[in-house]
C-alpha cells in the first residue's frame, strides 16, 4: 500500500495511527462485537466515549469549568447563524473583522439578525493580511466580537488578539484548533469544523463560557438554541458518533504521541518554517501573504503563470503530493499542513519544488 501527502485544506489527512487503530476496532469495538457506526447513542459504551472525548479536549486545551463543550452538526457554517440567534440578544448589536471569504459569510448572516459593524477587512488586498485594528471602531455596547482566527483560503492568522474589553470575543477556530495552545479564557465562544485538525467531516465543535448560554432570539429553532444541546450533553438527538469517536482518538494521539499543544506547536513551526524559508528565497515560487499575517496551517503560493501553477500541480500529483490547487476563488496552489501532515511530508514537498524550479527556469 503506497499513500500519498494529503495538503488538502479539509477534509484533510488524517495521523495513520489513528486510522489504524480505527480499522482494527471495524468490526468490532473493545469486545462489543459491534462497530462505533453501529452503536446507540444512548449505550453505556458510548457514553464512554463522548465523555472519553470531552475529558480529552477539555484537558489539551485546558479549558476552564465554566465552559460547555458541545458536539454538534452542521459545520462551522451552521455557527453563522447560531451565534448570533444565541449572542446577540441584548442590543442586537456585533462587529465582524472582514479577513476572508468565511468571516464574510459569517457577517453576511449574522446581519440577518441584529446590526453587525464591519470594524476593518483586508479585502482591498485580496485578504492577504490581517488589518491593524483601532480599538476606537469597535462597538462599545456590541453583544460580541467576531474574528476568523486563521483563514484556509488565503493563508493568514491573528498572531495577537484583538482587546474588546468587556464584549465576549468570538473566533471560528476551524482550522487551526488543536495545533497550539489558545487561551480559551479569552473567548467567550469558539467554533470548529472538525475536518481539519480534528477528525472526520461531519463534527463541530463549539465551547461556549456558561454565561453566555441564555435565552435565544424569538423564534429560534430548538436545534439552533444552545442550551438545547449544552442540557443535554450534546445528547438531543443522535450527534455524528463515529466522528467524535475519531475526534477522541485524535486527542489520545496529541497527549499520549506528540506531548499536547506546546510540543505540537513546535511541529507546526518547524513544517511552516521550512516551506516559509523555500519561498522566500526562490526564484520561481512565491508567497501571497504578508509575512506579519502567515499562518502556520495553509500556505498558498504561485508562480505567476496560470499554466505553470497548473503544469506544478498536475506533476506533483503524479509525485504523489495531491491537494495543492489553490481555492477556486484565488487560483494559484496551497498547501494545506495541519497537524497530521508529517515533517517528512514537507521535505519532501520541498525537494519536489526544488526539482520543479530548476526544470522550469
Amino acid at each position: 500500500m503506497s499513500r500519498v501527502y494529503n495538503f488538502s485544506a479539509g477534509p484533510s489527512m488524517l495521523p495513520e495511527q489513528v486510522l489504524r487503530q480505527a480499522a482494527e476496532e471495524m468490526l468490532d469495538y473493545k469486545g462489543t462485537g459491534e462497530s462505533v457506526m453501529e452503536m446507540s447513542h444512548r449505550s453505556k459504551e458510548y457514553a464512554a466515549i463522548i465523555e472519553e472525548c470531552e475529558t480529552r479536549l477539555r484537558r489539551v486545551m485546558e479549558i476552564p469549568d465554566n465552559y460547555k463543550v458541545l458536539f454538534l452538526q452542521g459545520g462551522a457554517s451552521s455557527q453563522f447563524a447560531m451565534v448570533p440567534l444565541n449572542l446577540m440578544t441584548k442590543n442586537r448589536k456585533a462587529d465582524y473583522v472582514i479577513t476572508g471569504q468565511w468571516a464574510k459569510k459569517a457577517y453576511k448572516e449574522a446581519a440577518r439578525f441584529g446590526d453587525c459593524h464591519v470594524v476593518a477587512s483586508s479585502e482591498d488586498k485580496t485578504f492577504s493580511y490581517i488589518p491593524k485594528l483601532d480599538p476606537a471602531a469597535f462597538t462599545p455596547d456590541a453583544d460580541y466580537f467576531h474574528i476568523c482566527m486563521n483563514n484556509t483560503i488565503y493563508g493568514t492568522k491573528y498572531h495577537t488578539l484583538p482587546d474588546t474589553g468587556n464584549v465576549p470575543l468570538v473566533a471560528d477556530v476551524s482550522s487551526c484548533i488543536l495545533s497550539e495552545p489558545i487561551d480559551v479564557s479569552r473567548f467567550g465562544l469558539l467554533y470548529a469544523g472538525a475536518q481539519k485538525n480534528m477528525g472526520p467531516a461531519g463534527l463541530t465543535v463549539v465551547i461556549v463560557r456558561e454565561d453566555l448560554i441564555g435565552e435565544p432570539q424569538e423564534g429560534t429553532p430548538t436545534m439552533f438554541t444552545y442550551s438545547t444541546h449544552a442540557d443535554n450533553g450534546s445528547m438531543f438527538n443522535t450527534p455524528p458518533t463515529y466522528a467524535i469517536y475519531i475526534c477522541m482518538k485524535v486527542l489520545q494521539w496529541i497527549e499520549e504521541e506528540v506531548g499536547g499543544l506546546a510540543e505540537m506547536k513546535k511541529i507546526s513551526e518547524k513544517k511552516a518554517g521550512l516551506l516559509y524559508d523555500f519561498l522566500d528565497q526562490s526564484k520561481l515560487f512565491k508567497g501571497t501573504v504578508e509575512r506579519d499575517s502567515r499562518s502556520l496551517m495553509n500556505i498558498p503560493f504561485v508562480t505567476g503563470d496560470d499554466e505553470l501553477d497548473k503544469k506544478f500541480v498536475a506533476a506533483a500529483k503524479d509525485a504523489g503530493f495531491i491537494n495543492l490547487k489553490g481555492h477556486r476563488t484565488v487560483g494559484g496552489m496551497r498547501a494545506s499542513i495541519y497537524n497530521a501532515m508529517p515533517v517528512e511530508g514537507v521535505e519532501k514537498l520541498v525537494s519536489f519544488m526544488k526539482k520543479f524550479e530548476e526544470e522550469n527556469k
